[in-house]
């Protein structure tokens, strides 16, 4: 845009209806049904001082009630520096701004795709199917023609400008919307790389712990292999005659694994008065509890041992015994600390973020380690996002390339307004921080950091790093909430 005005305005031959008022753009196919509403948008909107933003949110408010084949049509309309634009069926819009030239097309997305092109902006082009080429001597400084688009360059004088006050959505009941400058500080700014620690002295290859190990019953021994399991060569053991008694049994756990899978209290390799026998019936435990061997009975059954609950879907496989364990999906590596339990955590917290115990750093030596789940996003429909990748929040990211390419998860977010654009917002997990990047939705990403009451635009397409208990709106009705709680 020019200090003289918004440029010039040259229609495209065509036989569509093209509108302009005050910098704000509307290009539709006249056989459409909704074109009375749709410049209906166009002049509350410039009426009311709305700008570009202000008009895509109307015009996805009509949209977002069609039903059948997409309404064709397009807009576009000046937003601080920039332009928002939108684009829905088979109208296309082309921005060229200070990062080259952005097309979109109506027919990329199942609905309709927006986007804020940050300034400066020099030249846009709305136009249908059917559109001709501009005639370098048209011209359309207001009003409504028949036509099939519109190319509006921005660095000729155009009419004369007009005070355009941003009017913004009310705020949902209960909340304060506060809109300070475009640009903000980041609410949390990432810290500083930290500088890698000194090379332990040949340090093993680190591998992360099973995700859910229970700590042993008792102290374990070396790993022993496990014995045959052979048919019984002794005799059942009669029951001794009255008074007869055994040494009493060691309290020393016994060092070698289970004799019998099947029996969690039968161990080998415990002392006895003779040979022990390779399997333990049930009609033994009997026996033993009614023959008072060993002072005070001890019935098996009572010892502690392991278990794992089948559901479907992790069965034990059927036939011969699996291989090696297979190693777990990759994780990022990052600096880490140990608390004195194990738990990795992030070296700038004060406590671990899985038992709490204190972590005092003069004692804690950072290494490289797995990075485990960052904590989850709770949106207002109950979804939840485990932060243990990216995520493309959006109206419709199924079909953006970043999810195609299996470099980000889709996480589905719409709207009844249609303030959701398609691809509207990127979690980012940067080492041990939580990055939000708003890709230029028209309708913008706020943040609520913890204990404030109001709620800040964040910049398009830079990162900002936010606390755990932050609560972030997506559009104008969406919300979402991070927190950082996280069990190993």
């Amino acid at each position: 845009m020019t200090d003289q005005g918004f440029g010039v305005v040259r229609p495209l031959p065509g036989n569509g209806l093209v509108a302009h008022e005050d910098g704000l753009l509307l290009v539709c196919d006249a056989a459409e049904a909704v074109v009375g509403d749709l410049l209906g948008a166009l002049r509350e909107t410039a009426a009311s001082g709305g700008d570009g933003r202000a008009l895509a949110r109307r015009v996805a408010q009509i949209l977002a009630v069609m039903m059948g084949e997409p309404v064709a049509c397009a807009v576009a309309g000046p937003v601080g520096g920039g332009v928002a634009v939108l684009v829905s069926g088979p109208a296309f819009a082309s921005v060229t701004g200070a990062n080259g030239e952005i097309q979109l097309a109506g027919r990329d997305a199942l609905t309709w795709s927006d986007r804020l092109v940050p300034g400066p902006v020099t030249r846009v082009e709305l136009r249908l199917p059917d559109a001709g080429a501009a005639h370098p001597l048209s011209r359309l400084d207001a009003g409504v023609i028949v036509a099939g688009g519109v190319w509006c360059d921005l660095t000729e004088a155009g009419a004369a400008p007009r005070a355009v006050s941003r009017v913004e959505p009310a705020a949902p009941q209960g909340q304060h919307v506060q809109h300070p400058a475009p640009r903000m500080e980041p609410v949390a700014p990432a810290p500083t790389p930290m500088p890698a620690p000194p090379e332990r002295a040949a340090p093993p290859e680190w591998s992360a712990p099973p995700e859910a190990a229970p700590p042993a019953p008792y102290p374990m021994g070396p790993a022993e292999p496990y014995p045959p399991i052979a048919p019984p060569v002794e005799p059942r053991r009669e029951p001794q005659p009255q008074g007869w008694h055994s040494e009493p049994m060691p309290a020393v756990p016994p060092q070698g694994p289970l004799s019998s899978p099947g029996h969690p209290g039968a161990h080998a390799g415990g002392p006895s008065t003779g040979p022990a026998p390779a399997v333990v019936h049930h009609e033994d435990i009997d026996t033993a509890m009614a023959s008072g061997m060993g002072g005070d009975p001890i019935d098996v059954r009572d010892q502690p041992f392991e278990y794992e609950l089948l559901t479907p879907g992790n069965e034990p496989p059927a036939g011969p015994a699996p291989g090696p364990e297979a190693e777990p999906e990759a994780r990022p590596l990052v600096y880490g600390v140990d608390c004195k339990n194990d738990h990795f955590n992030d070296p700038r917290v004060p406590y671990c973020a899985v038992c709490g115990i204190a972590l005092v750093q003069r004692t804690l030596v950072p290494y490289k380690g797995p990075r485990p789940p960052l904590g989850v996003l709770l949106l207002d429909d109950g979804l939840t996002l485990r932060l243990d990748t990216d995520y493309l929040v959006g109206r419709d990211p199924e079909r953006a390339p970043e999810v195609a390419d299996g470099s980000v998860r889709p996480a589905k977010v719409t709207s009844p307004d249609g303030s959701v654009s398609r691809r509207h917002l990127r979690v980012a997990l940067d080492g041990w921080d939580v990055n939000l990047v708003d890709l230029g939705s028209v309708n913008g990403t706020q943040i609520q950091p913890p204990g404030d009451p109001n709620f800040y635009d964040i910049p398009p397409n830079e990162p900002v790093a936010i606390l755990p208990g932050t609560t972030v709106r997506i559009g104008v009705s969406r919300t979402m909430r991070y927190e950082s709680h996280r069990n190993r």
